[in-house]
């Protein structure tokens, strides 16, 4: 730490299941550090004892917390201290909290840096199949009416011949295809389950016949990729 030198924000991606897919450049940086901001400490501590690293101070900086802990994680900062932020898994910052803080650091020529790796969204596309030069991502789906609106936008040429890509929690997964299915039209689909995790699903099929033998439980962390309509134009009135 140095009083006087402004500390260094690392935005480190960690794996999305299978411990072997930390970089080597992350290990050194969760290492070097002494203070990593964490989405969920105790996630982030079990990994970082899996990784064998030692006596970290963990910040909690979530979507709740972040506006609360700003000032003093940009005081960290601004006295020295270098700090990494991490998700509870893959890239910070993708459908995770942490950009108000990158404008802040850059407002305040906090020197910023990343060591990039895995991600769902981009594992999810290539795994898909589909071709990977345009696609678009959502994030997780909004809910009820929202998502509704969101798809009658989809069926009238919102992203055109992009896929498109979104995360969905287990429980809602069958009613958000079936909601697809009513209101844009049936395209083919590719659902990653448990991405590099010992129960990785991978299916791919038209939504109808994904519906058709639709599992009765599902479980874990599911990423979708939907191809676009090359047939209906991108504008929207």
């Amino acid at each position: 730490m140095n009083g006087t030198t402004k500390g260094k924000l690392w935005i480190v991606s960690t794996p999305i299941g299978n411990l072997e897919d930390i970089t080597v450049r992350a290990l050194r940086i969760l290492k070097e550090v002494p203070f990593i901001l964490a989405e969920d400490t105790r996630r982030t501590s079990n990994l970082l004892k899996k990784l064998g690293i030692e006596n970290k101070k963990l910040i909690s900086f979530n979507v709740q917390n972040q506006n609360r802990r700003l000032h003093q994680v940009l005081s960290l900062l601004n006295t020295g201290n270098d700090m990494a932020l991490v998700s509870d898994a893959g890239t910070p910052v993708i459908s995770d909290p942490g950009n108000k803080l990158i404008l802040e650091c850059q407002k305040l020529k906090i020197d910023i840096d990343i060591a990039p790796g895995p991600s769902a969204v981009t594992s999810a596309v290539a795994l898909s199949g589909f071709p990977g030069t345009h696609f678009v991502f959502l994030g997780f789906l909004p809910r009820g009416k929202n998502r509704r609106r969101l798809f009658r936008k989809i069926s009238k040429g919102l992203y055109g011949e992009a896929l498109i890509v979104f995360f969905e929690s287990a429980l809602r997964l069958k009613e958000s295809l079936r909601e697809w299915l009513e209101i844009v039209e049936d395209r083919e689909c590719f659902i990653a389950r448990e991405l590099t995790k010992i129960h990785q699903e991978l299916i791919r099929g038209y939504i109808s016949e994904i519906l058709e033998s639709f599992p009765e439980q599902l479980k874990g962390e599911i990423t979708v990729v939907v191809s676009g309509n090359a047939s209906k134009s991108a504008e929207i009135r």
